[in-house]
């Protein structure tokens, strides 16, 4: 049942993730991810096959670390007033929901832990530990990560563009070198909150 518990944080943390964008991205004009029923919690409409099913099964095997993505939320910039700007308060959202989630779940575990009822107790440890995680992670500034936006207001989009090119060579390479000092931000953020 706990195992249940965990999977299920796990995963609507990362379509909650999912549809801020979508859903960010309805309110400044562009309807793409709603016209393509993105901006749903059933979790079928956010599963991609290579990132969310063969990747972190693969990654699993060979590291121990399960690394994976939900199928991305469409937007199309030609929709927005300010696509520049408009698209980097689209790829805040995620991150900004997964601050909001692990704020949330802190809470709750400060009144469960108050209320010296224990059973929970975990499972909202573990809640606060991932949203976080995913937060920061996601807020790293390499394509296609969400932090990446963040780049387009210091270089031209055609050098973002061929970044991307890289971008998940570089995530390797950078959860390979960095992930450590990622895991001890999150420990310090974690340990702060609960």
């Amino acid at each position: 049942m706990e195992t249940i518990l965990l999977i299920l944080i796990l995963l609507y943390s990362i379509i909650l993730h999912e549809i801020s964008h979508g859903y960010v991205a309805y309110k400044l004009g562009d309807p793409t991810a709603k016209y393509e029923g993105r901006l749903t919690f059933n979790p079928i409409s956010h599963i991609d096959f290579f990132g969310t099913i063969i990747l972190p099964f693969l990654t699993f095997l060979t590291t121990g670390f399960i690394f994976g993505y939900a199928k991305p939320v469409p937007y199309n910039p030609y929709n927005l007033k300010n696509p520049q700007k408009d698209s980097i308060l689209i790829a805040l959202a995620g991150p900004l929901i997964n601050i909001f989630l692990a704020l949330f779940f802190s809470f709750l575990y400060k009144i469960f832990l108050f209320q010296q009822i224990t059973n929970f107790l975990s499972l909202l440890n573990y809640g606060v530990r991932i949203n976080l995680l995913l937060a920061i992670f996601n807020l790293v500034p390499i394509p296609p990560l969400d932090g990446s936006k963040l780049l387009l207001l210091k270089i031209p989009f055609h050098i973002y563009q061929y970044l991307e090119i890289y971008g998940f060579f570089l995530i390797f390479i950078f959860i390979w070198l960095f992930f450590p000092y990622i895991s001890l931000l999150v420990n310090y953020f974690q340990n702060w909150l609960i």
